[in-house]
């Protein structure tokens, strides 16, 4: 059946046209109208009463699957979507099938996750599923083909998934690309207390800002990140207490370069770093996020104070990408190797044990066997215990899928043998018998352990007890591989619990807090608590809501959620016509 609306809507205020009927007209078309009988066998009208019409559909019933692929900043997305679509009455599934609608939320860093992305509508399609589309990819190139006819949200436009949704169940098209602004300045995206679910309810993911200062050519993320945008230090320190008042024991700052952070509102990340440690409960851990090297090079004495901070993870990825200054200069990286070199000298030696990761890309244009025997060098000398081997995708739109381009298999084998050098080297070995202090947070991909991380971010394997997760341990590393540790818990030391409160359920909503909680429970206007507010530009979506009454429990509460919906179908009615004649 077609769509109820074919063409794409820039605004849920698009619905409502020029050439719809205004209310004295529907009034006048009443006379004119005669009872006719209706032929109840026929193909068409049984179709007909199997998919109603749009404006007959109460959204927030359905249920739907969401797909995040790429950084963490992304999958930071992706949990606030969930949660705000959760906290308005969908039903998140972990079911692809069983969905009513599929969010993907996509990346556009490399050629195989867009790949990804493209498969996965195509799949959406042909299972009849509704599809509202997220990410990078679409706020990159919105007019790809095949994008056309399908709704789309913005990374900055997150706060109105609950919008999008919403119209595309009706058979709507909505576009939602827009900044967010103040004043004509440029803000860090969505607010930070909107409610989410965490794919881990242990871990917090803080994006610190959006957008970056450089310009490199090879970066798709920058056409849809944009430029640095900053988010204010008081709300990033606020998201944080409220994140370790819900159970959480560790939090990530991310974005696409953290080293920048504050360079827009005239501060800086050591700043930042010095006001989230104060708020950091005992036994919790904070992990720093990517830095580029021209960002961090004039903070090295404070960062290496920060990185010292018991509660703060000695990590630090600072991508290299190339050990060629022609390689880096093509790039326009904004850094020659000597400048990478002298921060991770100073971080090694200021910082002892500190874990740095790294990213190399094989086969960037230009690359001469010289330069990449160059970066082959490097690897040997600092042997990288985490090392990112990308090889080279050259993405639309950007200068270096304008150059003159590495071939394959030359940019293949240059992978392989880089891989076969990350390979050749145990940087644990040496761990085995020590004593460790680590926090367990999560379960290993094959289920038979749970993940813990050291002080230096160290993955350590330590046996399957659910006494430990959630947890601060010490443990006596006992075995080494590649990526990790296998460690057993010392019966004899303190165990720390490192959440101060009770954790979420996996699958709650954060930012749901008792305060809305006794709102939604006596009836008052939820909309008065920040946390669960949902941004909304008609008072059709505002009444929409009220079915969160819902969630508050009893009876009596259902009964009257179901009757405000019934009668927010009879508002929509009555608003459509009177915008109309206005």
């Amino acid at each position: 059946m077609p769509a109820a609306c074919d063409s794409v809507l820039e605004d849920i205020e698009d619905i409502v046209s020029a050439e719809d009927l205004k209310p004295h007209d529907r009034q006048f078309v009443r006379k004119n109208v005669f009872p006719k009988v209706r032929k109840r066998n026929s193909q068409q009208n049984v179709q007909a009463d199997d998919d109603p019409p749009s404006d007959s559909i109460i959204p927030g019933a359905q249920k739907i699957w969401i797909r995040t692929w790429g950084c963490s900043h992304n999958n930071s997305d992706g949990e606030y979507m969930a949660g705000q679509l959760a906290a308005y009455g969908y039903k998140i599934t972990d079911n692809s099938a069983e969905a009513d609608l599929w969010l993907l939320n996509s990346c556009t860093v490399k050629n195989p996750a867009e790949d990804h992305f493209r498969n996965s509508i195509k799949k959406a399609q042909e299972g009849k599923k509704k599809v509202v589309l997220a990410g990078c990819v679409p706020q990159a190139q919105p007019r790809q083909d095949y994008l056309k006819g399908l709704s789309v949200i913005g990374v900055q436009q997150i706060d109105r998934v609950v919008e999008v949704v919403e119209e595309t169940i009706k058979g709507h098209s909505v576009r939602l690309l827009g900044q967010k602004k103040d004043n004509g300045k440029r803000l860090g995206g969505a607010r930070l207390d909107l409610p989410k679910i965490r794919k881990n309810p242990l871990i917090e993911i803080i994006s610190i800002n959006t957008g970056c200062l450089n310009a490199c050519t090879y970066c798709k993320t920058k056409h849809a990140r944009g430029d640095l945008a900053s988010y204010p230090i008081e709300e990033l320190v606020d998201r944080a207490k409220q994140s370790f008042q819900e159970g959480v024991c560790e939090i990530w700052l991310t974005s696409e370069d953290t080293g920048a952070y504050g360079r827009d509102i005239g501060t800086d990340l050591p700043t930042l770093l010095w006001k989230l440690v104060e708020a950091i409960p005992e036994g919790a851990m904070l992990r720093l996020g990517m830095t580029n090297p021209p960002y961090i090079l004039e903070h090295l004495e404070e960062m290496a104070k920060i990185l010292n901070h018991p509660r703060v993870y000695a990590f630090l990825h600072i991508p290299v990408q190339s050990a060629s200054d022609s390689v880096l200069m093509d790039m326009k990286r904004e850094y020659c190797v000597a400048d990478f070199k002298q921060v991770v000298d100073f971080l090694k030696e200021k910082v002892p044990g500190i874990t740095i990761a790294t990213d190399i890309i094989c086969g960037f244009p230009g690359e001469t066997d010289e330069d990449f025997q160059e970066t082959m060098k490097l690897v040997e000398q600092y042997r990288f215990p985490s090392l990112f081997i990308n090889q080279f995708y050259p993405r639309p739109g950007t200068p270096a899928a304008k150059m003159h381009q590495v071939p394959a298999a030359v940019k293949k084998q240059r992978t392989k043998d880089l891989s076969q050098l990350f390979h050749s080297y145990n940087p644990y070995d040496h761990k085995v018998g020590e004593r460790q202090r680590v926090l367990v947070t999560e379960e290993s991909f094959d289920s038979n352990y749970y993940v813990a991380h050291n002080p230096f971010y160290e993955q350590v394997l330590v046996p399957k007890d659910p006494r430990l997760m959630g947890k601060m341990v010490e443990v006596n590393i006992y075995e080494a591989g590649k990526h990790f540790m296998k460690g057993q818990p010392v019966s004899d030391a303190r165990v720390y619990t490192a959440s101060i409160t009770r954790p979420l359920a996996k699958g709650e909503v954060s930012g749901l807090t008792e305060e809305f909680r006794h709102a939604a429970q006596n009836g008052t206007n939820w909309k008065g608590h920040p946390s669960a507010e949902i941004p909304v530009k008609t008072p059709l979506s505002s009444w929409m809501a009220l079915p969160l009454l819902w969630q508050g429990g009893g009876g009596g509460l259902k009964i009257l959620s179901v009757s405000l919906a019934l009668l927010a179908v009879l508002v929509m009615f009555y608003y459509r016509g009177m915008k109309t004649e206005l």
